[in-house]
């Protein structure tokens, strides 16, 4: 390859939609499309003042867009899912400042998919070598600690560890729809006990008078999106590691502009909304988000984020439903541990010596927590 240039873009809208999109393509993410980006943006989710600073890479053959990997540079650790508060620490300690930071991937968004889109015919394994070359010299060159591609596929860590980057594991629980006819045909494939577990907690809702349904497109107002907010914030600011990383304006851009990736769902009581689920979904894959209520009932947040989505995987013959990050209790409810990928570059080589052997332990562990 020859006459590449790498650019950095202080925003996706300096970008073009459809050369990025056309990368993206049908099969990755939605989360990696142009107008999620560009909604966090405009929202100001990222940018001045959230300690995430658009950076995104993108490789050129004249005026050919070859490649592209969504980036930021960040001034903490928030929003992330890939948690290295203790490498921080450690850095600290070793008198090496950690932040600011690169990294590689999509805010507040723990979910799998290309961090570097490649166009067609293009060769992955080399345009990640001239990527993984230009994050180390970026890190060096701008003083940055460290670079972080986060929740890349599996089968793209090979690449970037030949590269010399670390790779990292981490865990998620996730549904898989092998074809079952109907939610009854994945419940026989459980055991006793939780077949009866899940049937019941399936079944209050209509006990306490709740309808769930997943919103059809044409149907997500501006008010809707309000609602959805607000439902959001009941979650965040419930707990003390709550933030409110996303704003309302926000929720208003995807419903106008990313409708037809969503795939919102809401629980009704007396025709009023009192709970509900952030879904996205494209292709085969259903993803869920965030998720809220106004009200405190037994099972709903099972019902809304769980039952309902498995459903309508079922239904709509998809292949899987991410719900989200975290959470051995999914896995009594029919999802299964499933490994997730990082890879990671240190410019401090004594704080890659302490880190290397805890990512070895660390991806032992996962391992064997899966196996069991």
């Amino acid at each position: 390859m020859t006459d590449l240039v790498l650019r950095s873009d202080g925003r996706i809208r300096d970008i073009p939609r459809d050369a990025w999109d056309a990368l993206a393509g049908d099969d990755a993410s939605p989360f990696v499309e142009w107008t999620w980006l560009d909604c966090l943006e405009e929202a100001g989710c990222v940018g001045p003042g959230t300690g995430w600073t658009p950076c995104h890479l993108t490789l050129w053959e004249g005026d050919t867009l070859v490649a592209g990997a969504p980036a930021y540079v960040k001034t903490n650790s928030e929003g992330e899912f890939i948690f290295d508060w203790a490498w921080a620490d450690a850095s600290h300690q070793l008198g090496i400042p950690y932040y600011p930071k690169l990294v590689v991937g999509v805010p507040f968004t723990p979910v799998t998919g290309q961090r570097l889109l490649v166009a067609a015919g293009r060769e992955r394994a080399a345009i990640t070598a001239i990527f993984a070359q230009a994050l180390r010299t970026i890190a060096r060159d701008a003083g940055l600690s460290s670079a972080h591609v986060l929740f890349l596929p599996e089968a793209d860590v090979p690449a970037w560890a030949e590269a010399g980057l670390l790779p990292r594991k981490s865990l998620q629980y996730h549904f898989s729809n092998p074809g079952y006819a109907d939610f009854e045909d994945f419940l026989c494939t459980l055991p006793s006990k939780k077949r009866t577990q899940i049937r019941r907690e399936r079944a209050q809702p209509a006990r306490d008078g709740i309808t769930i349904e997943t919103v059809e497109a044409g149907a997500l107002t501006a008010d809707l999106a309000g609602t959805m907010y607000d439902l959001y914030t009941t979650t965040v600011d419930k707990f003390s590691w709550g933030r409110r990383y996303l704003n309302r304006t926000f929720f208003e851009l995807v419903a106008d502009r990313f409708a037809e990736r969503l795939a919102w769902v809401v629980a009704r009581e007396q025709g009023a909304i009192v709970a509900g689920a952030f879904n996205v979904e494209k292709g085969r894959r259903l993803y869920g988000r965030y998720w809220g209520a106004f009200v405190d009932r037994p099972f709903l947040h099972f019902n809304v984020c769980y039952y309902h989505g498995i459903e309508r995987v079922i239904t709509r013959r998809l292949e899987a439903f991410e719900p989200g990050a975290g959470g051995e209790h999914k896995r009594v409810r029919g999802f299964a541990p499933t490994v997730m990928s990082s890879v990671h570059h240190l410019e401090s080589a004594r704080l890659r010596r302490l880190v290397e052997p805890f990512l070895t332990r660390e991806a032992q562990a996962i391992e064997a927590h899966v196996a069991r």
